[in-house]
């Protein structure tokens, strides 16, 4: 359908960071499903592509591929950013892009907090430029990691103790999205988001380790899953019902923090002993331990208590532990059976 200039005119701009990762892919599908937004996405330059996620939005309608758009830039680059929110004007920007990855940023602590902190604070500057001429709504994503080792339950009234150059890093940026609305008057959100995963979740990330390792163990592609810390408690939820709390933060009056979580907790042991039963194993007979993959500092136990977010934005998950873990175990499982065809009958 062609839309007319008043209409596209008349249409709310969304910009996302991180559009390729989890988070971004989910919520970019969440506002193309809503005729009124126009999606641009932020994207970094780099010799081989990394847009599997959201390939599958160019592949759809006509309609929905023009209302999609991805532009060079780069949260270390200021200027970049300057040039990419002129250029765009949007009326919303959803701050999903970091290297997120806890464990890795102990080891490369400084591209960390440049990113995740700096990287932050390059976007707020740029929104409030822009915040000038035009009203514009900022959604960072916080990080559950920044209460480290509070007791649980966290919630809005929860001392931080971050444990982790990552959880530092995302402590430095929830800060100053506060300031940058305290000061300039930005309407500006903070999500503080307890552990979130999907199918799309990257491999190296826990929950998707043991459900890709238990369905490839399953198809006798992998005989061993070696793992870390296995007494650690999270909070997990499915990440599609998460980034619809970001944009209802976007919505209302005013704007403010909200912790969103299932407000359950599970061990790594737990999440192991779900993902191999549902593929009839047990996981005690191919987990191993291995000390490289626990962190310096331990997060001991997270479980969030997302009352406001409930109360304030009428927002809940609506997929379980189990339904979560169910999901990602049977998309596992059909790649691993993939590669285990492609490996019996290869190609010419």
């Amino acid at each position: 359908m062609t839309r007319t200039r008043k209409e596209i005119d008349d249409m709310k701009r969304a910009l996302i960071t991180g559009i390729t990762g989890q988070d971004g892919s989910y919520l970019a599908e969440l506002l193309l499903g809503r005729p009124e937004y126009e999606v641009h996405g932020l994207v970094r330059r780099s010799s081989s592509l990394n847009r599997q996620r959201i390939d599958h939005l160019f592949r759809h309608d006509p309609g929905l591929r023009d209302r999609l758009h991805l532009h060079y830039a780069d949260l270390g680059d200021a200027s970049s950013l300057s040039m990419l929110m002129d250029r765009v004007r949007p009326d919303e920007v959803y701050n999903l892009g970091a290297q997120s990855h806890v464990r890795v940023s102990f080891d490369q602590p400084l591209y960390t907090a440049d990113v995740v902190g700096l990287g932050t604070l390059r976007l707020l500057e740029a929104a409030r430029q822009l915040n000038e001429s035009k009203p514009v709504r900022f959604y960072q994503a916080s990080s559950s990691e920044m209460y480290g080792a509070a007791p649980p339950p966290q919630g809005p009234a929860t001392p931080f103790h971050p444990r982790s150059p990552y959880a530092c890093a995302k402590l430095y940026a929830h800060w100053q999205t506060i300031n940058y609305r305290e000061a300039y008057g930005l309407f500006a959100c903070s999500g503080i988001l307890f552990n979130h995963e999907s199918p799309r979740r990257g491999e190296s990330f826990v929950t998707r380790k043991v459900t890709l390792g238990a369905a490839r163990i399953k198809e006798g592609l992998q005989k061993r899953l070696v793992m870390g810390n296995l007494d650690a408690r999270r909070d997990w939820g499915f990440a599609g019902d998460y980034v619809r709390a970001m944009w209802l933060m976007l919505q209302q009056e005013k704007p403010g923090d909200y912790v969103v979580a299932t407000g359950e907790s599970h061990s790594i042991h737990e999440l192991l002993e779900l993902a191999f039963s549902l593929v009839d194993l047990d996981y005690r007979d191919f987990v191993d331990f291995d000390p490289r993959y626990t962190r310096p500092s331990e997060v001991d136990a997270l479980q969030g208590d997302a009352t406001l977010a409930r109360e304030v934005l009428g927002w809940k998950p609506e997929v379980d532990f189990r339904g979560l873990i169910t999901m990602m175990v049977e998309h596992d499982l059909e790649l691993a059976r993939r590669e285990k065809h492609a490996q019996t009958y290869p190609g010419p």
